[in-house]
C-alpha cells in the first residue's frame, strides 16, 4: 500500500495507491460521502487480479484540502492525479456519488481512459424521472439555490451530513452502520453484517467526515444540479451495475445513463441494493480491465 499527496495548484490530494504496481490502473471514485479507503475491504481482492487499483479524497474530504468543485473540476483532479503517479491509461470505477466523476474522468478528451464503471451511482438528478421526489427538507431548500448561488447551495447540503459527522466524531465510525439501517435494502443489511465490510464502511466513513462536511456539501451540488460535463464526450465503454431494491440510487438512474450514453452495458440485479460492489467488486475489476468487447448499449439481467 502506497499513500502520497498530489499538490494542486496551493491544495493537494490525498492519494491511495494499492494491488499490483505494475498491473492495468482502475481509477477508483468514492461515495458520497466517502474516501480513498471504501474498497480497503477489497485490496488484497485487487492484487490478486494484477490490478493495480487507485483511489483519492475529492477536495474537502480525508486528507485532501478543501475547495468548490463540480464534475469537470473532479475530472482534471482524476487525471492530474494519473499524472503525478505516471500513469498513461486507465479505467474509471465510481460508487454512488462517485459514478459522475469517474463519467467526468471519462468525458476528458485524449482516449485516456479504457472503461469507465459506475457502481449505484447518481444520474442527472434533474434529468432522472422522479430523482428529486424524495429529499427532504434541507435538501430541497438547497436545491432551490441552484443554479444561481452554488457556494450557499454547498453550505446546506453540507448541513445535512452534520448528524452523520458528529456520531462518526463520537464513536470513532462504529455507530454510523445502524445510522443507515432504515435506508437499507434486506440485502444491504446481510452485508453490512459482515464484519469485513461493516468495519471498513465504518473505517471511509469515518475518514470521510473527520475534516468536516464540507466535501459531501459540493459533492451534491455537482451532481444534483446541473452537471458541467457533457455525456456524449465518454466514448469509451461504460459498465453499469445498480441493484432493483436501491433506495438510495434506484434502478431509473442507470436506465436513464444506459439510454443517453453511446456504449453502455447495463446489469441490473433482482434482489440487491445499493451495497452491490461489497460482493461484486472483483467481477467489477475484471470487466474494467478486459478488452472491449461491446459497441453498443443493452440490458442484462443475470
Amino acid at each position: 500500500m502506497r499513500e502520497a499527496e498530489i499538490g494542486r495548484g496551493g491544495r493537494v490530494l490525498r492519494v491511495r495507491d494499492v494491488g499490483e504496481p505494475d498491473g492495468k490502473v482502475v481509477m477508483y471514485f468514492h461515495g458520497t460521502p466517502g474516501s480513498r479507503l471504501d474498497l480497503s475491504f477489497g485490496e488484497q481482492l485487487a492484487a490478486e487480479r494484477g490490478v493495480r487499483l487507485i483511489s483519492f479524497d475529492r477536495p474537502g474530504y480525508g486528507g485532501s484540502t478543501p475547495a468548490a468543485f463540480g464534475l469537470a473540476s473532479i475530472a482534471a483532479d482524476a487525471h492530474a492525479v494519473a499524472d503525478g503517479l505516471g500513469v498513461d491509461r486507465f479505467a474509471t470505477l465510481g460508487m454512488s456519488g462517485g459514478g459522475p466523476g469517474a463519467l467526468a474522468a471519462a468525458a476528458v478528451p485524449g482516449g485516456r481512459v479504457s472503461r469507465a464503471g459506475v457502481a449505484s451511482g447518481a444520474g442527472p438528478f434533474q434529468l432522472v424521472p422522479g430523482a428529486l421526489d424524495g429529499f427532504d427538507d434541507n435538501d430541497r431548500a438547497a436545491v432551490s439555490l441552484l443554479p444561481g448561488d452554488p457556494v450557499a447551495a454547498a453550505s446546506a447540503f453540507a448541513a445535512g451530513f452534520e448528524p452523520l459527522a458528529e456520531l462518526s466524531r463520537v464513536s470513532g465510525g462504529s455507530g454510523v452502520v445502524s445510522a443507515f439501517e432504515d435506508l437499507l435494502s434486506a440485502r444491504d443489511g446481510e452485508l453490512l453484517r459482515d464484519h469485513r465490510f461493516a468495519s471498513a464502511f465504518a473505517g471511509t466513513m469515518h475518514e470521510s467526515l473527520r475534516p468536516g462536511t464540507s466535501g459531501a456539501g459540493w459533492d451534491n451540488v455537482s451532481w444534483i444540479g446541473e452537471w458541467d460535463i457533457d455525456l456524449s464526450a465518454v466514448r469509451c465503454p461504460v459498465l453499469l451495475w445498480y441493484g432493483s431494491d436501491d433506495r438510495f440510487a434506484p434502478p431509473a438512474h442507470g436506465l436513464w445513463l444506459s439510454e443517453n450514453l453511446p456504449r453502455a452495458r447495463l446489469v441490473l440485479r433482482d434482489g440487491e441494493g445499493h451495497f452491490g460492489i461489497l460482493e461484486h467488486l472483483g467481477e467489477m475489476l475484471d470487466a474494467l480491465t478486459e478488452p472491449d468487447t461491446a459497441d453498443s448499449a443493452s440490458t442484462m439481467r443475470p
